[in-house]
C-alpha cells in the first residue's frame, strides 16, 4: 500500500504504536501519582514527537507531489524535441535539463535532511521501549543513552549542531545505604530520576549510567546554557531532596566520540568531587574549571 494514500502518515502511526505498547507493557504496575505524572510527561513527550513526524511526512509529500509535476513536464518537453533540428533539439535538452536539475538537487537536499530528522525522533521513540528502560528508576538505560548518543552525533557531523552532556553523581550514596539500608537507596534513586525527569525539557533525555550516576543528554545546547542548568539543577536537588549530587558537564567536539564525551564530563566529575562535592564542573575541551553563577535561580 502507498503510504501516501493513507489518512494518518506511517510516522505518525509508528509513533502512536509505540506511545501506547509503552504504556501497555506497564500496566500491571502500580498506579502511584508519581507514575501518573511520569506518564502524563511520557504522554506529552510521545505528542510532540508524533507532531514533528507528520511535519517532516507533510512536508516531504508536498516537494514530492511539486517535483513530479516538474518531472512530468520535463518528460513531456522532451518527448517533443524529436520534432526540432538535431542542433536545436540539443540546445533546448540542455536548456530543459538545466531547468529540472535545480528542483531535483533541492529536493535531495531535503530527503536528506527529513532522513536525519526521522532519525532524529526515532532515537526519542526508543526512549518508550522496555529494553531501553532502565527498570528501577523508569529513565532509559545504557542502552538507550548509547542510541541518543549515536543520533546526536550524526546530527552533529551533518549540520554542526551543538549538544551537551551532564553527568550527575549521588555524594556519599554508600553512607546512605549503610545507614539507612538498600531499599531506602533504591527510593533515593527512584526520587532523583522522577526529579530530573521534571525539570528536563521534553527534548532532553534522562539515563541512569550506572549504580547511582545519571546522565542528561542536552540537544541544541551551549556548553554556557548546559553548566547554567546543570547548577539550578544542582541547587534543586538540594533544596527539594535529603541529599547533595556532583556534576560534571561537556559539549560534544569536532573530534569527540560517544566514549571521549562522557569521559570527559566524567573528568569534570571527578572535579567536583575533588573539589569537596555539592557543585559542578565542566570540561570545555582544554581546561576543567568549576561552574560559577552569580544569583542562580532554581529551576521552575
Amino acid at each position: 500500500m502507498d503510504i501516501w494514500s493513507l489518512q494518518i502518515p506511517l510516522p505518525v502511526a509508528l509513533a502512536v504504536i509505540a506511545t501506547v505498547g509503552y504504556l501497555f507493557g506497564r500496566r500491571t504496575k502500580p498506579i502511584t501519582n508519581d507514575l501518573l505524572l511520569r506518564s502524563r510527561r511520557e504522554l506529552r513527550r510521545a505528542q510532540l514527537v508524533a507532531s514533528e513526524l507528520e511535519k517532516i511526512s507533510w512536508n516531504v509529500r508536498k516537494s514530492l507531489a511539486k517535483h513530479h509535476a516538474s518531472v512530468s513536464r520535463f518528460k513531456e518537453r522532451v518527448g517533443k524535441l524529436g520534432e526540432y533540428q538535431k542542433e536545436a533539439a540539443w540546445k533546448e535538452l540542455c536548456n530543459e535539463a538545466e531547468e529540472i536539475l535545480k528542483p531535483t538537487l533541492q529536493l535531495a537536499a531535503q530527503m536528506a535532511h527529513a532522513y536525519d530528522e526521522i532519525r532524529q525522533q526515532s532515537a526519542h521513540l526508543m526512549t518508550f521501549t522496555e529494553v531501553r528502560t532502565d527498570s528501577l528508576t523508569g529513565v532509559n538505560n545504557r542502552r538507550g543513552l548509547d542510541d541518543t548518543l549515536a543520533a546526536q552525533f550524526a546530527t552533529m557531523t551533518r549540520y554542526g549542531s551543538q549538544f551537551s552532556l551532564a553527568m550527575f553523581d549521588i555524594d556519599r550514596f554508600k553512607k546512605i545505604n549503610d545507614r539507612e539500608g538498600h531499599l531506602y537507596g533504591d527510593r533515593v534513586l527512584r526520587e532523583l530520576a522522577r526529579l530530573l525527569d521534571e525539570s528536563v525539557r521534553e527534548t532532553d533525555i534522562v539515563a541512569r549510567y550506572g549504580g547511582e550516576e545519571f546522565v542528561v543528554v542536552m540537544p541544541q545546547t551551549d556548553l554556557d546554557g548546559a553548566c547554567v542548568f546543570s547548577e539550578r539543577l544542582r541547587e534543586k536537588i538540594e533544596q527539594q531532596m535529603a541529599l547533595t549530587v556532583s556534576g560534571g558537564v561537556a559539549i560534544a567536539l569536532g573530534d569527540d566520540t560517544q566514549d571521549s564525551l562522557i569521559a570527559r564530563a566524567d573528568n569534570a566529575l571527578y572535579g567536583a568531587k575533588a573539589a569537596g562535592r555539592n557543585c559542578v564542573f565542566f570540561d570545555d575541551g582544554e581546561h576543567v574549571e568549576q561552574v560559577v553563577e552569580e544569583a542562580a535561580s532554581t529551576i521552575v
